[in-house]
């Protein structure tokens, strides 16, 4: 009779412990500790790029340009006492700006720097109709920088996070700052 209670128990601790795993939509909004996730960094980085492009100095400025702005990406600094991954919310803000009708967009140093080593490469192992010619780049006009912090209020067993993100579109050949945007993102956790 031992052998079976202690059979029936290990079934249960066993079934107790297994893990479930279910497939959801991407889109679809989880939130399983309160820190910034996935969702915040799709809707802050949808948010602020469409403001940016409907804000009246964007539109003065490319007016004035005659043609679509072009824009790099350069750093977003994650100043918040939380590990955020800034390259992802950096590449949710790339795509963005690329689908956009708006605006064009250059290759950050990291990928530039890659595509000059192979059109390096090229030149010694190409043929020369295909090989791809230096000088030839399209520099941008803009460089969008920013940081990400947050601010925090603990009590008892209840904590509230605002996080805020901002923006600086900014004139790379005259430093002059286009557009400013910020946005904030405002949790209450409770444990």
């Amino acid at each position: 009779m031992l052998k079976v209670y202690s059979f029936i128990a290990v079934f249960f601790l066993l079934i107790s412990c297994s893990r479930s795993v279910t497939r959801v939509d991407p889109s679809e909004q989880i939130d399983l500790s309160g820190r910034w996730n996935d969702t915040d960094s799709r809707m802050v980085a949808d948010k602020m790029i469409y403001d940016l492009f409907d804000a009246a100095s964007f539109k003065n400025y490319a007016k004035q340009l005659g043609r679509k702005p072009v824009i790099i990406v350069g750093s977003i600094r994650n100043k918040t006492s939380e590990h955020i991954d800034a390259d992802n919310y950096v590449k949710k803000i790339e795509m963005v700006v690329l689908n956009s009708a708006v605006a064009e967009l250059v290759e950050s140093d990291e990928f530039r720097d890659k595509l000059r080593v192979e059109r390096t490469d090229q030149q010694a192992f190409a043929s020369p109709e295909t090989a791809k010619q230096f000088g030839k780049e399209t520099g941008a006009d803009l460089m969008l920088l920013g940081e990400m912090t947050s601010e925090t209020d603990t009590y008892n067993k209840k904590r509230v996070v605002n996080y805020i993100t901002t923006l600086f579109l900014t004139d790379i050949e005259t430093n002059k700052r286009i557009w400013y945007g910020q946005q904030e993102i405002k949790k209450l956790v409770k444990n």
